[in-house]
């Protein structure tokens, strides 16, 4: 049979294919065909857990190596029975060294033979000599015929040789001398030391403290607390419980449990919150009869508290984990859910799926995230940074220091199944234990993060700052108030983000004034235009230019509604004109909607049209110009279907400066169109 490799270790073949930053990148070809093999031990019977497909690609597997999921095992262990792997080679080449990793219960390899492009058989290896201590190695097989074209090996074991199951993780070619030194995929410009800082006592606690959740504005940290006397369920339960803490200063309050209605006498977590901070999405669905099932919830913040929390129905969910483990992460526009389960499809014990909002409100049946991600392990503990394309996980199969580690993948397009090569975070972060549950803020500054080396308790939460190669594309957070333009009373309303270039909508939330203020957040190299929709009023649209922005911005920005009444005056600032010029720009045409749709809910509403301009050269032409100006903005309503004699129109030009014309900025200012109702 002929099979060709499957999972992330056909990435990583290409990587070592074709990628230049080590030696052992440039030279080693690892095997990219399975030929035929005598048996493999299935876990179960879906999943790729230590399939003879293991073999293929790099290794995952790193010194002092160990029992993998993601390597070769036979059927059958402490047995006399031969065992044997046949593997291919995308490019029959000429080699000096064969590789061979024996990750786990090394020396039963008895035969190796190598098979030319027609098929000829040459022993390469006979084993002759004793066994090693080590629990894994990587054999180096030198090759005596330096012309011997290799498309194809064989492995032959002796499983008898050394108790229990025999793994074997790769198998690679090289034309050079040196031995082979499996490497882990860090980022070449990651600091050689990262201080790694316990959260202190204010967090941590001889008990179980795992999965921070740190808001985007980096206030406020939530995480799960267990084994804790003062959780619901009491340390006798040894359940979990949500609490959180605030930022002060440079420090942490003392964490408090959050109470009902988000925890109950169950397990209980948050797995993301929404920009603006106002909804928590929990694990598990809460029944009506205070017990739980497997699934998602989320609950939201009112002026009274969090609301109970409601199900959030996911098409066809399910999780074929015996033990019901499982982790989420909502995307920071709301509209993507990645979570860690089994399903049939899974590569091995857990993969990261993905799920899409749909219309009604509802989540569409999860898609596997791709052999990029995932491996035939686990991959767990998904977050989504702010910029919507960096995700970090938790990963077994992936080569780390041991237990879990966190890695960093960016999204390539909007199938949310193409990724980045995934990079281990480093030494520095991970360690020969489990790590996992990584959180970032809009701000990019630090990362939080659950740990359990140097823990007060079983494990505590950690922050660590955040070096260039592994942040999330810089975000800006805008956030205000939209305000009755007249009472500068807050007002509830619905607030929409549009891209300024091609005006299309890129947000829409609701604003209530008794939860706080409105949050945003949006990338940055863009210009926004800021917009609030409510009946009986039309807003003053704001323009927020990031475009030659490049770092994490924090900006306050209210939105100003302007009543519907005779009197009303609306300024359109925005540019609608190119310099000395009268036709309208594309960026106008929103804003002169607008008032087509005010003019058009109101029939008998008339308007007068006032053009102004800067004082930079003649008046008479600047007069004509703010003529002219208004004339086109009169037409374009009339190609709405507003009847003509609806609009009067002034020319003012210079004559009416709201601003001093010294400056450029100022003089912008001055370039407008104002909107003054005279009938309704």
């Amino acid at each position: 049979m002929l099979l060709c490799m499957n999972g992330k270790k056909a990435i990583f073949y290409l990587i070592f294919l074709l990628t230049a930053s080590t030696l052992c990148a440039q030279e080693v070809q690892w095997a990219s065909k399975l030929i035929g093999f005598s048996s493999e031990f299935r876990k179960e019977t879906s999943g790729q857990e230590f399939r003879a497909s293991q073999a293929l690609g790099a290794p995952n597997t790193l010194p002092p190596f160990g029992l993998s999921a993601c390597a070769w095992s036979p059927y059958n262990s402490d047995s006399n029975v031969e065992e044997w792997l046949k593997v291919g080679f995308g490019t029959p080449q000429k080699a000096r060294q064969l590789y061979i990793v024996e990750n786990f219960n090394q020396g039963c390899i008895t035969q190796v033979y190598a098979y030319d492009p027609d098929g000829k058989e040459t022993l390469l290896f006979e084993n002759n000599y004793n066994l090693l201590p080590d629990v894994g190695k990587v054999t180096n097989i030198i090759i005596a015929d330096s012309n011997l074209v290799i498309a194809a090996v064989k492995i032959v074991l002796n499983p008898s040789r050394v108790k229990g199951y025999n793994q074997i993780d790769a198998i690679g070619l090289s034309h050079v001398s040196q031995p082979f030194v499996p490497k882990i995929n860090v980022s070449p410009k990651a600091p050689p030391e990262i201080i790694k800082e316990n959260l202190g006592t204010a967090i941590n606690s001889k008990a179980q403290e795992v999965a921070p959740m740190i808001a985007p504005d980096g206030k406020t940290i939530f995480f799960t607390r267990g084994k804790h006397e003062a959780n619901i369920g009491g340390i006798v339960a040894e359940t979990q419980d949500v609490w959180f803490a605030k930022k002060e200063g440079d420090a942490w309050s003392e964490a408090q449990n959050m109470g009902p209605p988000i925890n109950n006498a169950d397990n209980n977590a948050i797995v993301s919150i929404s920009p603006d901070g106002k909804t928590l999405y929990l694990m598990n669905v809460y029944r009506p009869d205070g017990t739980m099932t497997f699934g998602l919830s989320k609950s939201t913040r009112t002026k009274t508290g969090w609301t109970s929390p409601t199900e959030c129905k996911v098409e066809d969910i399910r999780n074929l984990d015996k033990k019901n483990n499982t982790e989420f992460a909502i995307s920071p526009k709301g509209n993507v859910l990645v979570m860690s389960v089994k399903r049939e499809d899974t590569y091995g014990e857990r993969d990261l799926y993905v799920s899409f909002l749909k219309g009604d409100g509802t989540w569409s049946k999860p898609v596997n995230m791709g052999f990029v991600i995932n491996t035939a392990d686990i991959e767990s503990a998904p977050f989504v940074a702010t910029d919507n394309k960096t995700l970090y996980f938790t990963s077994y199969g992936h080569p780390g220091y041991g237990g879990g580690d966190i890695f960093v993948t960016r999204r390539l397009d909007d199938s949310w199944c193409k990724w980045s090569e995934p990079e281990n975070l480093g030494a520095g972060i991970n360690t020969p234990q489990w790590d996992g549950f990584l959180s970032i803020p809009a701000s990019g500054e630090y990362a939080y993060m659950s740990s359990m080396q140097n823990a007060i308790g079983s494990e505590d939460i950690f922050r660590f700052k955040v070096y260039n190669a592994i942040k999330p594309d810089a975000v800006a957070i805008i956030s205000g108030s939209v305000l009755d333009a007249e009472t500068q009373k807050p007002l509830s309303s619905e607030i929409v983000t549009g891209l300024m270039k091609d005006s299309t909508s890129t947000t829409k939330i609701e604003y209530d004034p008794e939860t706080g203020e409105y949050k945003l957040i949006v990338p940055v190299q863009e210009a926004y235009r800021l917009s609030a929709n409510k009946d009986g009023f039309i807003a003053v649209d704001k323009v927020v230019d990031l475009s030659k922005e490049k770092r994490f911005r924090d900006i306050k920005q209210n939105i100003y509604l302007i009543p519907i009444k005779v009197g009303a005056k609306i300024t359109l600032s925005n540019v609608m004109f190119e310099q000395s010029k009268s036709e309208l720009l594309p960026q106008a045409l929103p804003d002169l909607g607008k008032i087509v749709g005010m003019m058009v809910r109101y029939p008998n509403m008339e308007v007068l049209l006032e053009g102004h301009t800067d004082n930079q050269g003649e008046l008479l032409l600047n007069v004509k110009l703010a003529e002219q100006r208004v004339g086109e903005v009169k037409k374009h309503l009339e190609s709405k279907g507003i009847v003509g004699s609806r609009v009067a129109t002034k020319a003012w030009g210079p004559a009416k400066p709201i601003a001093s014309n010294e400056t450029e900025e100022a003089r912008k200012r001055n370039r407008r169109v104002e909107f003054t109702i005279l009938k309704m």
